[in-house]
């Protein structure tokens, strides 16, 4: 029987990859990719010339049981996401649960993860926390806010830049104003930054400069 790697891919800055996950991307019969356009290049940077398939959130469910039967029947493969750890707000559980359903061995490798970077740099406490990953668009939006307005953790969040207003809007109006939280964007990357300060005002900051890139935002718990 085969084996299932999920390995972590660099979130903005290519030399966060470990040598441990480029061996492991050579040496596999076949990687799956959430875009092969995207993970192209960086295989191509690293020199990695194993076939590549497509497994994201729109096929995985159909995949699934073929990707299976492929690692029963001998073959090792890869799992990676366009960027970080593979499962984390990205394709992969289902893969995951399969294999462990089919008594199938699964290695996750250490490696690039956006809210552990955030969570640090936010200087909000980070012994106790809670990840969220992207709040729901519409249907039970206003239901897991109310809830978490109680929470007494640290919470993590991932956010689109075009949504960002929206959700310090509704952090300013179910947490309070006076909540304290960080905007991390860009991690690893050039342009780099973390806003922190009141929900109140990280709203008006990001409503005079409107941010691009890869967002993550650390809100404190209630007191």
């Amino acid at each position: 029987m085969g084996k299932l790697f999920l390995v972590p891919t660099p979130i903005g800055n290519l030399e966060d990859i470990t040598l441990r996950a480029i061996r492991v991307l050579k040496e596999v019969d076949l990687i799956l990719a959430e875009d092969t356009r995207n993970s192209g290049k960086l295989l191509k940077h690293f020199e990695i010339g194993t076939p590549m398939q497509s497994h994201h959130m729109h096929n995985e469910h159909k995949t699934v049981d073929q990707i299976v039967s492929r690692i029963q029947s001998g073959e090792t493969i890869a799992l990676i996401s366009d960027a970080g750890t593979p499962a984390i707000s990205d394709p992969g559980f289902l893969l995951t649960r399969a294999c462990v359903e089919n008594g199938i061995e699964v290695d996750c490798l250490p490696g690039a993860t956006a809210f552990v970077p955030a969570l640090v740099n936010s200087g909000l406490p980070n012994d106790k926390f809670v990840f969220e990953g992207f709040l729901p668009v519409k249907k039970g939006r206003q239901t897991r806010l109310k809830l978490l307005a109680e929470e007494t953790r640290t919470m993590i969040f991932y956010e689109s830049p075009h949504k960002l207003i929206k959700t310090l809007g509704n952090f300013v109006e179910y947490f309070g104003e006076e909540r304290r939280l960080s905007v991390s964007r860009e991690i690893t990357k050039m342009h780099e930054e973390s806003i922190r300060g009141t929900a109140k005002e990280v709203l008006e900051h990001y409503t005079s400069n409107p941010p691009r890139g890869e967002i993550v935002i650390v809100v404190a718990g209630k007191l």
